[in-house]
């Protein structure tokens, strides 16, 4: 009951503050009032983002060095709360004066923003401007293209890795798993350090985290729904209960059994507990998103390895899908501001701007050129494995398995994902627990489609 009402508050409660906030003229920046307007002569570019901690200085100063860079255009940031927060906020505020000219939304959102048509395509002005979209990750981009028009440029993104405490493999004579490792290594080095440390150490974790699941079913080329997993046509059925599915919640449960795995359970607390025991040198390996590389390397005189996310034995991985957001363009604004919106868009995809990026908040570098920036070249001869994410990005080839799910209702498809998990994990039936959740997926999926009229 209590998860259902902290999902409530956190899809509603907060967004109907935001429209009285709105009506009452008031604008929260950085927890203080701010004002919307510009310097004079400039076209301000109202930028709604959900960028806290070191990722908002980060962009602050990317904002920053684009308004010194120029003199047409004030791109003013303002921070919007949390990623289903900033959403509700979009949606309610399009077609008013509050409505921002350039915002930030996350992945799963794309569905919904695609339909809504409440956006520019970038792809308008990428085809104004001849613009060379090449140097961009493919991958990335193809998250948020469809059927080849791109709708939004990617901007923070990150990719699932697996991430193992080199210091302690090496201090009990354990192998670690290859660059691209496949379950069974996974796991033959996650016993092997359980055993050989005497069961100080515990093997290896996996969240509770369906971002995760959906990534295992990615890299082995399966899709989760049809239509190209949304790519190609409104999808109208999931199917989680697939082969891939099951194998690795099977290969979850193995190591549960074996006893070299600890379940922290979901959502942060099991991201604050994996990363202080793997810190503790009580964890050896673990698998979780590639923006936290400078939490794992600050403070710590463990060296640190990463790997590709694992795929199924006897199955070539495929490349797993991004993380994170986009940069999208509102079509309620005058061209002269949508077209501000783009040129700060071009701004912070250029090569040095992305290196800079990386380094300050962990998100991937997206222009294949940021890797010769001597900013990321020096934070690889300072921590080698920095460099592994960004190569799993630029191996993998776009497909629809690997290029993100275009579904609308995907919170509430993950909240019944995460079900499924939870009560693998608990020790209940893989099969019973995956038919269960499809059969509320698909009703649900039943149900969005209707109401959309699709």
């Amino acid at each position: 009951m209590m998860k259902k009402l902290t999902a409530f508050l956190k899809a509603y409660a907060l967004p109907i503050f935001a429209v009285f906030a709105i009506v009452l003229g008031i604008v929260f920046v950085n927890g203080s009032k701010n004002a919307t307007s510009a310097k004079a002569g400039r076209t301000p570019v109202v930028f709604w983002n959900e960028m806290g901690g070191p990722a908002e200085v980060a962009l602050d100063k990317l904002v920053d060095d684009f308004n010194k860079s120029q003199n047409k255009y004030e791109v003013i940031p303002q921070y919007q709360g949390a990623y289903d927060e900033a959403v509700q906020k979009i949606i309610q505020s399009h077609g008013t004066s509050a409505s921002p000219a350039l915002f930030q939304s996350f992945d799963i959102s794309t569905a919904q923003m695609m339909h809504s048509k409440y956006t520019t395509p970038v792809q308008k002005f990428i085809d104004e401007d001849n613009y060379d979209v090449s140097d961009i990750s493919p991958v990335a981009r193809s998250f948020y293209s469809n059927k080849g028009k791109q709708l939004a440029m990617p901007f923070n993104t990150s990719q699932p890795v697996l991430y193992y405490n080199a210091s302690l493999f090496k201090k009990y004579g354990v192998t670690p798993p290859s660059k691209s490792p496949s379950y069974s290594e996974v796991t033959r080095a996650a016993k092997e350090l359980y055993e050989k440390s005497h069961h100080k150490v515990k093997g290896m974790t996996m969240e509770i985290y369906v971002w995760l699941m959906e990534e295992a079913l990615a890299n082995a080329h399966t899709s989760l729904i049809n239509n190209g997993d949304g790519h190609t046509g409104t999808p109208t059925k999931i199917n989680l209960n697939n082969p891939t599915t099951k194998k690795f919640l099977s290969w979850i449960r193995t190591n549960i059994k074996s006893g070299d795995f600890v379940n922290y359970g979901s959502g942060s607390s099991a991201e604050n507990n994996e990363i202080a025991a793997f810190l503790a040198n009580k964890l050896g390996i673990f698998v979780q998103s590639s923006a936290y590389i400078g939490q794992l390397t600050t403070g710590t005189k463990n060296k640190l390895g990463i790997s590709y996310f694992p795929h199924p034995d006897g199955v070539k991985a495929n490349g797993v899908g991004i993380g994170g957001a986009a940069l999208w363009i509102s079509n309620d604004k005058p061209k002269k501001t949508q077209r501000g919106a783009w040129e700060f868009i071009k701004f912070a995809e250029k090569s040095k701007n992305q290196a800079e990026w990386q380094k300050a908040t962990g998100y991937l570098a997206l222009n294949k050129n940021s890797q010769k920036e001597k900013v990321l070249q020096d934070l690889y001869k300072k921590i080698p494995a920095a460099k592994v994410p960004g190569e799993q990005l630029a191996s993998a080839k776009p497909n629809n398995t690997n290029s993100g799910i275009l579904m609308e209702g995907m919170q509430l498809t993950r909240e019944l994902e995460e079900t499924a998990m939870e009560t693998v994990y608990d020790g209940g039936n893989i099969n019973s627990a995956l038919n269960t959740a499809n059969k509320a997926m698909n009703a649900n999926l039943k149900t969005t489609n209707k109401a959309n009229g699709r």
